[in-house]
């Protein structure tokens, strides 16, 4: 996740990975599902105005072109068809709704009392989005590798 870089304040260019969870070996479906939730959000995590907080179907399609461009030889056929489900589990499995408000705000520091609550609300609408746009989102991933397998063949 973008967030999850460290960046050189004067070029902009990255330098490192900061956060080294989401490279360790696991499912794809979770890897995407936890960069959906933060890349194809309109709204930080933190935004306390839900009619901010959208699921971006462009941005998820653009996310999707990219990450099949590089990924998808080395995915099987069920883990892409997951893809649009981590989505919606890693953002309703986000650390702020299992872990903050309804932890009693043990796993993440907060700067006011709702803080982890705003944060849970956020990942609530994302979800509710993605239940909206489900169907979208799968007809988008099968979209790209028909895309990308016809440029492989031309």
């Amino acid at each position: 996740k973008l967030n999850n870089i460290y960046f050189d304040a004067e070029s902009g260019k990255g330098l490192c990975i900061i956060d080294l969870d989401t490279i360790m070996p696991g499912l794809a479906a979770n890897d995407f599902g936890d960069s959906i939730r933060f890349g194809a959000s309109t709204a930080e995590e933190i935004e306390r105005d839900l009619d901010k907080v959208h699921f971006d179907i462009n941005l998820y399609e653009l996310y999707v072109k990219g990450y099949l461009e590089m990924a998808r030889d080395v995915l099987t056929p069920e883990e892409l068809e997951s893809l649009p489900w981590g989505a919606r589990l890693m953002t309703l499995n986000a650390d702020p709704v299992p872990h903050g408000f309804s932890a009693g705000d043990t796993y993440f520091k907060t700067a006011y009392p709702e803080h982890n609550l705003v944060r849970a609300r956020t990942q609530f609408r994302l979800v509710q989005e993605m239940e909206d746009q489900f169907d979208e989102m799968c007809r988008i991933v099968r979209e790209v590798l028909k895309g990308i397998v016809m440029i492989f063949f031309f």
